[in-house]
């Protein structure tokens, strides 16, 4: 529920500390209201002014008497409705000795209550809800689900219930069981490479006292005395419906709105209001330095400061700074240390804003090899040089550009993580103004160079906190130490309120947008579907290659040769290359999976025509100069070196080769084979680029506001003459399909030192991919890809010992595997694997689907359907599987009836016919020493490797 933000640097790709969704479908006089543009003859770059002007997100509001204010937008796209809840509260609010406490409560939300006991998902799912979860931050708590506009009632009697008629349900055995989760989540985070160094930056950047100091997921020690009583308190202090924001966004109107929210919330009573806690920007009282150690692949140089938050006005300044300086792909630091000298392989800038205050934050990735020290000194003199004299105002509007046309991508989705009903929610709990995005916006379109420089010379020039994170053995783990109490605690008793469930109303069908194909002039495909909702559009060109093209021997050369089509083409640069890009808003990516080669673009459909002219330069005329090819090998290698540190990345690694055989097409990784990655030649790309990525084998998908005709016309102008080369085009060496294992064995991979373990099983399934695989997707919802799934529930729900457990189907276009990730606390190794077994065993057998579970899986699936398009990027992602696995265009409206189909009997066929229990390999990563004893009671064979 919570994603613990690490602050550690990323490596190979720089990016800034801020997200924003993307997103989806069918406009409407109502829904925000965005003007397309056409393109001109001649393409320029819209003025940011323009961009701001077309993002509007109208709506209206109404407070009831006991306080709680909603808002209510309009969308009618899609038959959904966004219910958003914020609550006015965060860890900044925690009282000392009790941190950890916001988020720990944030849980403890969706185990029931009054009216609605046992776990919240069971009624999300029953009601096909999409986009949901809960998060806690530093300022607020917000809980959010996308629900069929016929679930509204219901959505709206859930969130109501669990506000006001909650304590009933919280009992001492769920505090307990989510205490285990929430310390697993913190174990999962830190056990991650750099994972501790967020501990270190808040403790040494902010004094004793200050509401930022610690850690949202709080302390060990603070976790485990929370009691009863704790955590009850901190609901009757925070959760009054005057202390919280509702948002509804989408299919409904203000008149619908007031008597339903009147209705479930009017009787909720009053409570206190929390005043979020008062902290002014410290400043160190003299810079400081710290050297940390941990598993990372090289040694990481950081800078970090305490800024201005969310209500400043130099928050644009402060943005744009960090984006000029290191967060866009053409950022100072990025050229500077990264392109020209060489000395770093990755670096990230972010100005990260709070409620109060906000994190500036500067990150290099020392390239191995070189000193760290040198590194640290020309990372100084160029944060020196960019704070006296402040960027240019090309600089400045191309960083505008880029932040504002993420925000426009975002506001196309309803709800989510970051969709219009956060825009409102935001504005509201912050800034007590709904329309504050509105006006952050015009700060950014506004912001100029001088208001960057000032910035940048007001609070970069004071004392820094620097982190060096070198390579080494991190200290002991500091573990918790809680052990269950008997008897009775202290509780605090709640009266009772009987309140009657709503029914459901039938859900609208899935009406998928029409696909439409046609061609270009020299036969590429076209499919292109029409979503009218925001001025973007989607392409994605795909390419029959993906990482299985490679040939044994030469795995990760078609990864490096995507990484380096951004580097230097049509005779540019790949500064220039990144420039271009930012002044026309568009995000541009390439990237491969086991049976595509692909690039995608996302672009304001105002600037499509030149952004479709960069795009065709990438793909058709890469330089693949040798100087850029060194660097990026560079960064690549460092990349592998730091997957042979991470724990899921190692058993990522590890896995396909144990699944199909080294030689198979999908027996090795995106990222490839260190040793071949370094004998990579320029003509090794160059003829990868020949065989694999050319016309002949590429299709072209396309979601936009833009008519087809339009879109094709400028297709035809940037693609539309390009000529297959004379060499043949490249065949993948598929054979007979890999048999899976005979019996279960257990790999062992020694992490000394974590404090979980990574497990990781698999097996070959004989799954046709093309196939139907609406009964097996349904089943394995109940064993193992949904939350409430056997063995999500077990290990998590009702043990305690990880934060997810998942069950996976991969449909890749030749063969479908089957894959479990389980991370588990370190100690409950042993046990973990004993339980996914039998959870396994027990489904395969004895104990198959229930009446509950099909009833359940089957009117989540259904009723979800029209949630899960709502984004273009969901519109187009739909398109590229149905093409790549021979599906129909409108398959997915063909799945409600499959899905009605379905009984008991056919769930546990598929499952049983797919899934061996004797067939999986159990891949352990983890501290042996602890581990090994525990594995050796399971009494499976055991052998143990190197990572890969």
């Amino acid at each position: 529920m919570f994603n613990l933000r690490r602050l550690s640097v990323l490596l190979v790709s720089a990016s800034t500390l801020s997200a924003c969704a993307t997103a989806p479908q069918v406009a409407v006089p109502d829904a925000p209201s965005f003007t397309a543009t056409t393109q001109p003859a001649t393409p320029q770059p819209a003025p940011v002014s323009a961009l701001v002007s077309e993002v509007s997100i109208p709506h209206s509001g109404f407070k009831l008497a006991n306080g709680l204010t909603v808002i209510v937008h309009e969308d009618h796209k899609a038959p959904v409705v966004a219910v958003s809840t914020w609550y006015n509260v965060g860890s900044k609010d925690e009282p000392k000795g009790k941190t950890g406490f916001a988020h720990l409560f944030e849980h403890l939300m969706f185990n029931g209550s009054d009216n609605l006991p046992g776990d919240y998902f069971e009624y999300l799912q029953q009601i096909g809800a999409t986009d949901y979860n809960g998060t806690t931050w530093f300022d607020r708590t917000n809980y959010f689900q996308t629900v069929p506009r016929s679930a509204l009632e219901r959505a709206l009697f859930m969130e109501s219930d669990r506000m006001g008629y909650l304590l009933g349900a919280v009992t001492q055995a769920k505090l307990d069981n989510q205490r285990g989760v929430v310390q697993n989540e913190k174990r999962q985070g830190d056990n991650q490479p750099g994972g501790l160094v967020e501990y270190e930056v808040l403790e040494n950047l902010f004094p004793d006292g200050h509401p930022y100091q610690h850690s949202t997921i709080g302390s060990m020690s603070d976790l485990d005395a929370a009691s009863l009583a704790d955590v009850k308190q901190w609901f009757i202090d925070k959760y009054a419906p005057n202390n919280a924001v509702l948002v509804l966004a989408g299919d409904i109107d203000a008149a619908e709105a007031r008597p339903l929210v009147e209705k479930y919330f009017g009787a909720i009573e009053r409570g206190p209001v929390n005043v979020p806690a008062a902290a002014d920007v410290p400043t160190l009282s003299a810079s400081k330095s710290i050297v940390m150690k941990d598993r990372v692949a090289a040694t990481e140089i950081q800078r970090h400061w305490a800024v201005p938050g969310l209500l400043s006005d130099q928050r644009a300044a402060l943005d744009i700074g960090a984006s000029i300086l290191g967060g866009l792909a053409s950022s100072r630091l990025d050229r500077i240390l990264v392109r020209d000298e060489k000395l770093a392989v990755s670096v990230s800038t972010g100005s990260q804003p709070f409620q109060r205050i906000g994190m500036f934050q500067v990150g290099v990735t020392v390239k191995p090899g070189v000193d760290p020290a040198l590194v640290e000194k020309r990372l100084d003199e160029i944060i020196a040089d960019f704070v006296a004299n402040g960027p240019t105002e090309d600089e400045v509007r191309r960083a505008a550009t880029q932040e504002i046309s993420g925000e426009i991508r975002g506001l196309e989705q309803v709800g989510g993580f970051g969709g219009k009903a956060v825009a409102l929610a935001e504005g509201q709990v912050y800034a007590g103004d709904s329309d504050f995005y509105k006006k952050t916006l015009d700060r950014f379109a506004n912001v100029t160079s001088a208001d960057v420089k000032a910035a940048m010379q007001q609070w970069l020039s004071r004392p820094v906190l620097a982190i060096r994170l070198e390579p080494g053995d991190r200290p002991e783990y500091r573990e918790s130490g809680f052990k269950p109490k008997r008897g009775k605690s202290a509780d605090i008793r709640t009266p009772k309120v009987k309140r009657v469930l709503p029914p459901l109303g039938e859900p609208a069908p899935l009406d998928f947008p029409e696909v439409q194909h046609s061609a270009l002039s020299n036969g590429v495909r076209v499919h292109y579907a029409q979503r009218t909702t925001v001025p973007l559009t989607q392409v994605g060109l795909a390419f029959d290659a993906g990482f299985a093209a490679d040939a044994p021997g030469r795995r990760g050369l078609q990864n490096l040769t995507l990484s380096l089509l951004d580097e230097g083409a049509a005779g540019r640069s790949s500064q220039a290359l990144a420039e271009e890009e930012e002044r026309l808003g568009a995000r541009i990516s390439a990237g491969g999976g086991a049976d595509q080669s692909s690039v995608s673009m996302s672009a304001l459909s105002a600037n499509l025509g030149a952004s479709l002219d960069l795009l065709a330069d990438l793909v058709q005329r890469p330089d693949f100069n040798p100087a850029d090819i060194d660097r990026v090998r560079t960064q690549v290698l460092t990349a592998i070196s730091q997957q042979q540190k991470d724990p899921q990345d190692i058993a990522n690694r590890v896995l396909p080769a144990l699944l199909y055989g080294e030689n198979h097409p999908y027996g090795g990784t995106q990222y490839g084979n260190p040793e071949a990655v370094k004998s990579f030649t320029r003509a090794d790309l160059a003829s990868f680029h020949q065989r694999w990525l050319r016309p002949d084998n590429l299709e072209i998908f396309v979601v936009s506001n833009l008519p087809l005709a339009d879109v094709r016309q400028k297709l035809e102008r940037a693609f539309g003459g390009w000529t297959a080369p004379a060499v043949p085009k490249g065949v993948k060496a598929f054979g007979a399909t890999p048999k899976r294992a005979l019996a279960e064995r257990i790999v062992l991979i020694d992490r000394p030192g974590s404090p979980q373990s990574y497990i990781m099983a698999g097996q070959v399934t004989p799954v046709d991919p093309r196939s139907d695989v609406t009964a097996l997707n349904s089943a394995n919802d109940i064993l193992g890809s949904s939350f409430l799934s056997r063995i999500n529930m077990n290990l998590r729900e009702d043990k305690g010992w990880s934060y997810g457990v998942r069950g996976t189907t991969q449909i890749n276009a030749k063969v479908v595997p089957y894959i479990v990730t389980a991370p588990v606390q370190a100690d409950r190794t042993g046990d973990s694997i004993r339980e996914l077994r039998k959870d396994i065993r027990d489904i395969l057998t004895t104990k198959g689907v229930t009446s509950a579970e099909l009833d359940r899986t089957i009117a989540n699936r259904m009723k979800q359907l029209p949630g899960q398009f709502e984004t273009s990027g969901a519109v187009l992602g739909a398109m590229q599987s149905n093409a790549l696995l021979g599906r129909p265009d409108n398959y997915y409206e063909l799945l409600a009836d499959r899905y009605r189909g379905q009984t008991r009997a056919s769930l546990d066929a598929a499952l049983r016919s797919a899934i061996d229990p004797n067939g999986f390999v159990w891949i352990v990563v983890g501290d042996a020493a602890k581990v090994r004893p525990q594995l050796k009671a399971l009494k499976l064979p055991i052998e143990e490797i190197e990572p890969r």
